[in-house]
């Protein structure tokens, strides 16, 4: 006879303590990668703790295969803004053939560098390892243990079963805010009205025939041309699921990445990627969404009529969920407007990418001198919570601002900083920690504040 019963207590239980260590920096993303090697490299005992059994976040378990806000228009000339550990990190994907050259887009108001997935996952280890960063994989964390204002311990989830791991300084890089959520800080979700950014999610194409794909399709603005022509020839044959479709080749030009579809609920919002349910739903419908596409793709796209689907990415791409309430929240006319903070981390080189209904709307800043923006140091600190910092897309910014910081450049520069913060912290609340004295070591550790 089946229970009726909504709700089950779980015993107490003794936990084994997994470790204690200085820093311990949750989610293996850009963030938690810049975050992990900053705090390691001025001396904090460092775990990285990631659900996969792969670095990289959205980047390789997302499918993403490119890296994002790194470059930005700096006085008529497009550069690279953002630096830092992430230089350490380019600079060992071209020791190994995996990153491939700026690629231009929007007529050329933005640059990305795509990068081979599987030597991003390899380069990404090495670069832990070097860094002296402890690595604790196929691991999540399942709830917190608070002593007043101050996370005593995480207990996470792992294959040697519950466990716990203690650290004077936590840092959530989970893109998600789970551990802040754990924690009782306070967050918004999505736009605030049931949507958010619709997610993604992304796939790989091989054995493409280059010398016809290259000519056809080889300009972002191209794939989108022959969806319209699709469309007016035989109305109904194929359902794209947006408009502003990205095609691009890879660094063998006979693989090409597909950023094509968009994931909405049973309602048409945006699938909620912190809903279980919702989550399930969205990585079936994900799927089918590709081979819609690439029926559209073999039938229609010269140099793809051979072609074959060689990899979708693990998961779907997330772009928005939980961002925590911090000190400051960025917002979308601080994009606009490129904003200055006397509290600069780094700079955000991303325009606003809003994946609303259907398409995509961007928004770029409106000083064609300087395309791009400030982070600031207050949208890692949390209004609560003494020894959590909070960095990459879950930090304290608007649905209109993390739009733009959400992209991996601007990740970087949250990760570097709040793992530069919390190793300086030691056991200093996160919210007196004076951002000046950081400013000075993120400077010596190659950060550029200003061009």
């Amino acid at each position: 006879m089946k229970s009726s019963q909504k709700s089950l207590l779980e015993p107490a239980r003794h936990l084994p303590v997994q470790g204690e260590y200085d820093v311990v920096v949750i989610g293996g993303g850009p963030a938690g990668l810049a975050a992990a090697a900053s705090a390691s490299r001025l001396g904090a005992q460092t775990l990285l703790v990631e659900s996969y059994g792969f670095l990289g976040g959205m980047g390789t378990a997302g499918g993403v295969t490119n890296f994002a806000g790194l470059y930005g228009r700096h006085q008529g000339e497009m550069r690279q803004l953002v630096h830092g550990v992430v230089d350490d990190l380019l600079s060992r994907l071209q020791a190994m053939g995996g990153l491939n050259k700026p690629q231009d887009g929007m007529q050329g108001r933005i640059r990305v560098r795509s990068y081979d997935t599987s030597i991003y996952k390899c380069v990404a280890d090495q670069w832990m390892l070097s860094c002296g960063v402890h690595l604790l994989f196929h691991t999540r964390a399942s709830s917190v243990l608070m002593d007043d204002s101050r996370i005593h311990a995480l207990v996470i989830e792992t294959k040697s079963g519950r466990q716990a791991v203690r650290a004077n300084m936590f840092i959530d890089c989970s893109g998600d805010a789970d551990i802040a959520a754990l924690a009782g800080v306070p967050y918004e979700v999505g736009d605030g009205h049931g949507s958010g950014l619709f997610p993604s999610t992304m796939f790989r194409i091989g054995h493409v025939d280059a010398s016809q794909a290259l000519p056809a399709v080889g300009d972002f603005k191209a794939i989108n041309d022959f969806m319209e022509r699709s469309r007016l020839r035989d109305p109904g044959r194929y359902n794209f699921p947006r408009e502003g479709a990205i095609l691009r080749p890879q660094i063998n030009p006979s693989e090409w990445r597909a950023n094509v579809t968009q994931i909405a609920n049973s309602s048409g919002q945006a699938m909620n990627a912190v809903d279980a349910q919702e989550l399930s739903a969205g990585e079936v419908e994900g799927r089918r969404q590709i081979v819609e596409y690439f029926r559209f793709l073999q039938e229609q796209v010269p140099g793809f009529a051979d072609s074959r689907i060689v990899e979708i990415a693990p998961q779907v791409g997330i772009r928005e969920t939980r961002r925590i309430q911090g000190l400051y929240a960025l917002t979308g006319d601080d994009i606009l407007n490129s904003v200055r903070f006397d509290d600069s981390i780094g700079i955000n080189a991303w325009p606003m990418e809003l994946h609303r209904a259907g398409g995509i709307t961007w928004g770029f800043p409106s000083d064609p001198e300087r395309g791009y923006n400030d982070l600031s140091w207050r949208m890692l600190v949390p209004q609560t919570v003494e020894n959590l910092l909070v960095a990459g897309r879950c930090a304290s910014m608007t649905h209109e601002g993390q739009s733009a910081a959400r992209a991996s450049g601007g990740c970087f520069v949250m990760g570097q900083a709040a793992g530069t913060a919390a190793a300086m912290a030691g056991s200093v609340a996160v919210q007196g920690i004076d951002p000046k004295r950081l400013q000075r070591v993120l400077r010596e550790s190659g950060c550029l504040l200003e061009p």
